[in-house]
């Protein structure tokens, strides 16, 4: 049988909605009454009638492109922190700049979840080779590594043949890091003739896990997990043994918006991800991280009982320029929600004869000339610009979470 990090895991759907009832209204409350900004977003709102998924769609959105200049406005966490600097344990700096408090709370980011899932347990040293300097990366995977009482030895990023040294010396089990710096790291070591066999496990973030690669190393042995989290939320989402998408932790909620907007899209649909952090510290509350990924339906095979997500499927912010103009997703979507006829909608940006040409592809399924000339209309009153319209019928745009496509050739 599968062993759980605790029984939060396996919740029935009716569980988990009630102890979301429980625990929102609670974070709002808090957030509304000891953040500024919060204060102020939350104004027009009660707290304790935010109990459900539903009912917390319809808050606005905060977007990770926004903190950098809310935290210069207001330094140092652009009032978004209920608690003061001198109750924090530490303060980290990622760029933009933005700079992410940690509580003090064992597990503060809760990756000891993932790091379970990928089979560490107590007594197995972990060779932590995420950077504990400027960025958090290094202390979450340490602070799960604790909660599970796992020691570590933090290794940082670099100094490739100390890595390999310390591997032999030490044989650790478990390794956190990106893959392509475990990949390195076993090349050095074959070029050293040294033994770093020990390595068994892995869980791993930061970029794309190729199936290839995953393969080359469990053929060496050593079993691989991803997980996906940010500098500002912690961990979002972990793969498990049934290898089917990541499962959401069970400290967030995650939501998949259309792009450039905060309206949830149908399970399956590709989307921006928009997570809300059950955090009483630094309650980030709809934070629109950017990525794309899409739900993936059903439950997971390993008996695990969450929402589950296909993974990291891309940038959502597809913002571009066009004749001097900048043309952003939220734009494509007021348009499409002037014409209730019109589903999708994608802005294909190409060029012609050396000028930008814009093309809005909508999904209908009553097409008309007269639809198409009042789209032409609503693009030049939207964006100000001159663009052209193309109508498909419903499904023929690709699911892939673009709202703008700009296919020219930028040099």
């Amino acid at each position: 049988m599968t062993q759980y990090y605790d029984d939060l895991e396996t919740r029935t759907d009716a569980e988990r909605a009630r102890s979301l009832a429980t625990q929102l209204p609670a974070v709002l409350a808090r957030a509304k009454s000891r953040s500024p900004y919060f204060a102020r977003v939350l104004a027009e709102f009660d707290p304790a009638a935010i109990t459900t998924r539903e009912a917390l769609a319809r808050l606005p959105v905060l977007r990770k492109s926004e903190l950098s200049e809310r935290q210069q406005a207001q330094p140092p966490f652009g009032g978004l922190t209920t608690v003061p600097v001198g109750e924090l344990a530490r303060v980290f700096r990622s760029p933009g700049p933005i700079y992410e408090p940690q509580a003090r709370r064992p597990d503060y980011w809760r990756f000891a979840r993932a790091m379970h899932a990928a089979g560490f347990r107590a007594g197995e040293l972990v060779h932590n080779t995420f950077s504990y300097h400027f960025t958090p990366a290094g202390h979450m995977f340490e602070a799960g590594a604790e909660a599970l009482g796992c020691p570590v030895f933090p290794a940082g990023v670099g100094n490739t043949e100390h890595q390999v040294r310390a591997i032999a010396d030490l044989r650790p089990l478990c390794y956190t890091g990106t893959p392509s710096f475990l990949n390195i790291i076993l090349q050095k070591a074959d070029e050293m003739g040294a033994d770093v066999s020990s390595l068994r496990k892995g869980l791993v973030t930061g970029e794309a896990l190729p199936s290839a690669l995953r393969e080359r190393l469990q053929a060496r042995g050593i079993v691989l997990y991803q997980c996906y989290g940010t500098a500002d939320l912690g961990l979002v989402a972990y793969e498990t043994e049934a290898r089917e998408g990541l499962v959401v932790d069970e400290g967030v909620i995650v939501e998949i918006v259309r792009p450039g907007t905060g309206d949830p899209v149908p399970d399956g649909e590709v989307g921006e991800v928009v997570v809300t952090v059950l955090n009483p510290e630094y309650p980030l509350i709809r934070f629109a991280t950017g990525d794309l990924s899409a739900v993936l339906p059903g439950k997971s095979p390993c008996g695990r009982t969450n929402m589950r997500i296909k993974g990291w499927l891309g940038r959502a912010d597809q913002t571009t320029k066009v004749r001097g103009m900048f043309v952003h997703p939220s734009q494509v979507n007021e348009i499409v929600k002037r014409h209730p006829e019109v589903g999708r909608a994608r802005l294909v940006v190409s060029r012609e004869q050396d000028s930008d040409v814009m093309t809005l592809y909508c999904e209908t399924a009553q097409p008309s000339e007269a639809l198409a000339d009042a789209l032409v209309a609503t693009i030049r009153d939207v964006t100000t610009l001159r663009g052209e319209v193309r109508l498909v019928l419903p499904g023929e745009l690709a699911n892939d979470g673009k709202v703008i496509d700009d296919q020219r050739d930028h040099g």
